[in-house]
C-alpha cells in the first residue's frame, strides 16, 4: 500500500542538526495519521506515494517545523512562585503556571525550566527545536487504512515531536 491522504503509516527516524549531531532516533516505529494533526506539512508531503521499506530525507526550515525562536516567550519568575523540588528541564503548562508569575505568559504554551537562580527561575516558552534547522531521514516501516475513529480525531494518538504538557521531571520530555 502506498501513503495517501488517511492513511496511517508507521515510522522510525533519525532527527539531526544541520552539523550532524544527533538529537533523537526512533528505532521502533510509531504510528502516524497522514492527512490529520500528527506530522509536519513538508514531511507529509514528502511521503506521498511511498510505500514500506522507503526512505526520505529531509533538511526542515525552522519555519516549517517548530517555528523561529521567540525572545519573548523567555520570562524571568521569582524563585519563591516555584516548588522546592525544581530542576532545570521540569516543564509547566501556561494554563498551571504558580499564581503571580507574568500575566503577559501566553497560557497555550509550555514552559520549560532553563535556568534556576538563588532569587529567580527562568521560563522558556519555546519548543526545544525552536528556531533550528533540521535534517530528518524517516523510514516507512508499513502502511495502513486508517480507522473512521483516527480520522474523526485528526490523529494516530501521536504527533510529530509531542511534548506532553504539566509539570514533568527532567529527561521525560520525549521527543516522540
Amino acid at each position: 500500500m502506498k501513503i495517501t491522504e488517511q492513511c496511517v503509516a508507521a515510522l522510525s527516524w533519525t532527527l539531526s542538526d544541520t552539523l550532524g549531531e544527533e538529537l533523537d532516533v526512533l528505532q521502533d516505529p510509531v504510528e502516524f495519521l497522514i492527512g490529520g494533526d500528527d506530522l509536519f506539512q513538508i514531511i507529509e508531503d514528502a511521503l506521498q506515494g511511498c510505500s514500506a521499506g522507503d526512505t526520505v530525507k529531509l533538511q526542515i526550515e525552522p519555519e516549517q517545523g517548530f517555528g523561529e525562536y521567540n525572545e519573548q516567550l523567555v520570562f524571568l519568575e521569582s524563585r519563591a512562585l516555584f516548588p522546592d523540588e525544581l530542576e532545570e528541564g521540569m516543564s509547566f503548562d501556561g494554563s498551571a503556571l504558580p499564581a503571580g508569575c507574568n500575566p503577559d505568559a501566553p497560557h497555550d504554551a509550555l514552559y520549560t525550566v532553563t535556568e534556576i537562580y538563588p532569587e529567580h527561575v527562568v521560563l522558556d516558552g519555546n519548543h526545544p527545536l525552536a528556531g533550528i534547522a533540521l535534517r530528518l531521514s524517516l523510514t516507512v516501516r508499513a502502511v495502513r487504512e486508517a480507522t473512521e475513529e483516527e480520522i474523526g480525531s485528526g490523529t494516530a494518538g501521536t504527533g510529530f515531536f509531542k511534548i506532553t504538557p504539566m509539570l514533568q521531571a527532567p529527561g521525560s520530555n520525549s521527543l516522540h
